[in-house]
């Protein structure tokens, strides 16, 4: 509709062009595009007097001028205010000799929100949302249509540069960067759909406590179970949830309207890594997270690979351009600094920081660490080298059915339908006590349980039961302390029959398991024993450790 002229006076004396109609949640705020505020002070520019509150007439000074439709130019004095500005859309209001501009924002899309991010903050005063989104064209699929100022005392704020969100919970997140405004019209598309991977009530996922980051900044984990760390900027620990409710809760984190903080920063304004920076020349001791400054630009440090002797860090930009070549970086709360060696690399954000959920797995955003026990062979990360990182399929085999106390477990593998005896053999003859390794001649299967126990053949014939809290390659870190790891009166000689025990224990519950990973079949030999108060004849089958794990239940056949 065109201006309401009521709503608008002029003062000749200040030059001052004010809104003075209803605000945005009164009862009938009126808004304008600029062409129609450019043609409304034109038309009464051209009277003969000025009548009322609106001091413009012939004999006073040219208000504005015309570029374009789009681009309007405050002369002779003449201004608009913030609060006027508001009610203008659809182009740029230049004034103050260029000194002050205000942009043009249109979003082609379909959120009723969105925030904007300028010089490092989210502006708290989103009044571009009103009614659902101001100045809407829904035919043309526009969702909003607003000013920003952009350059203030004759300094461009941040650049001109905008970042737009929609972050509402429930809905799936987006974000879009505006590089440097130019005059006219900008384009934001940010749009929004029900994510049907977020339907939890939001006042449910505020309410848990058990979903913490362990660590923030450069933090090691074998997501991928081959024994090497990959490197990551978090280690979310997910607790008793599920990985889905871990995702809704990343999002519940960063939502419209968030007051929490992550890695030094509200909720609302993080978005994860946008620069990996290689250094070097550094000196005293960064932090992980803290701000980070350069000439021409500010940031967040969330991570360096060392915090005194750093040949890479990764940040997320918060205003100007980011560091080139020599540029040197200050911690701001640790006054450590490092120069930028050549090479900075450049990432656009994943909309929600932890990445995306199908449901049942979470596909990471780059660099962010999930506790690799939280994880199954469905999920994905991606490491801060950006290498994908895919956890193994960890399977666990069930032994049911026994009695706690009273059963003996012994599961082995197997081969011809008995114990598999020979699995390995040693590599070096045993002679000494208290041995703290052992090593056999072959590579450890890499579906062998991460700690557990093995059975070692001693010169006598005797498989001695010994616990490993760790293996690596051919060797296995021993933390027996029963007597079973003392070789200097019987020897264990080189070539001796090595296996790996599952399952070596008494029976502690009614169900008792190992978990592995999953590479192919692994069978199995389960036996078990009871010989004390309710005695039964030994229970003896086989099984395979399959891609969905596996299971037995022992027969008790009564032997009294």
């Amino acid at each position: 509709m065109p201006i309401v002229a009521a709503d608008w006076s002029v003062d000749q004396a200040t030059g001052d062009v004010r809104y003075i109609g209803d605000d945005h949640g009164g009862a009938a705020p009126s808004y304008a595009t600029v062409i129609e505020f450019h043609r409304w002070i034109e038309d009464l520019a051209d009277d003969a007097t000025f009548v009322g509150d609106d001091e413009m007439d012939i004999t006073i000074q040219t208000p504005t001028d015309r570029s374009t439709d789009n681009i309007i130019t405050m002369i002779n004095g003449f201004n608009i205010d913030d609060n006027a500005a508001e009610h203008l859309y659809d182009g740029s209001i230049i004034q103050a000799g260029g000194n002050t501009i205000y942009d043009g924002i249109v979003n082609f899309g379909n959120t009723p929100t969105i925030q904007i991010i300028q010089n490092g903050a989210v502006l708290a005063d989103d009044w571009w949302n009103s009614n659902g989104g101001l100045n809407s064209d829904s035919a043309a699929g526009i969702s909003h249509r607003f000013m920003i100022k952009v350059r203030d005392g004759g300094v461009d704020i941040d650049g001109r540069r905008l970042v737009g969100t929609t972050r509402n919970y429930g809905k799936t997140f987006a974000e879009f960067s505006i590089n440097g405004t130019a005059r006219g019209n900008n384009v934001l598309a940010l749009s929004e759909s029900d994510d049907l991977n977020n339907q939890t009530l939001e006042a449910t996922i505020g309410a848990i406590a058990d979903i913490t980051n362990l660590n923030e900044g450069y933090i090691g984990a074998d997501v991928s179970g081959d024994g090497v760390d990959e490197f990551y900027y978090s280690q979310w620990d997910i607790g008793a949830n599920s990985i889905n409710t871990f995702y809704e809760y990343t999002k519940y984190l960063t939502r419209e309207g968030s007051a929490e903080t992550l890695y030094g920063l509200p909720g609302e304004l993080f978005r994860g890594i946008t620069h990996e920076i290689a250094i070097d020349n550094p000196t005293g001791t960064f932090v992980e997270p803290e701000a980070v400054s350069w000439a021409g630009g500010t940031g967040q440090l969330l991570a360096i690979d060392s915090t005194t002797a750093g040949t890479t860090m990764w940040i997320q930009l918060l205003t100007g351009s980011a560091p080139t070549d020599n540029t040197t970086i200050t911690g701001g709360t640790s006054a450590a600094t490092a120069d930028v060696n050549v090479t900075v690399t450049s990432y656009v954000p994943s909309p929600n920081f932890a990445g995306q959920s199908t449901g049942s797995a979470i596909i990471g955003a780059y660099g962010l660490g999930i506790e690799p026990a939280d994880l199954s062979a469905s999920d994905l990360l991606t490491d801060l080298t950006g290498a994908s990182v895919q956890p193994p399929n960890n399977v666990t085999f069930s032994v049911n059915g026994l009695v706690v106390g009273e059963d003996r477990v012994l599961v082995g593998p197997e081969s011809g339908g008995a114990l598999d005896v020979s699995q390995l053999s040693l590599s070096g003859t045993l002679s000494t006590d208290d041995i703290t390794s052992i090593v056999v001649s072959t590579a450890i299967p890499s579906d062998t349980p991460a700690s557990g126990t093995i059975r070692v053949q001693d010169d006598s014939g005797l498989f001695r039961r010994l616990e490993y809290s760790s293996y690596t390659g051919s060797t296995f870190t021993i933390t027996s302390t029963d007597g079973n790891e003392d070789f200097a009166a019987v020897n264990a000689t080189t070539a001796n029959n090595v296996f790996i025990s599952y399952i070596d224990k008494l029976a502690t519950a009614t169900t008792e398991t190992f978990t592995g990973v999953y590479l192919a079949d692994r069978p199995l030999f389960i036996r078990v024993r009871d010989g004390a108060g309710t005695p039964i004849k030994t229970f003896e089958t086989t099984g395979t450790l399959g891609s969905a794990g596996g299971s037995t239940t022992v027969i008790r056949t009564s032997d009294e």
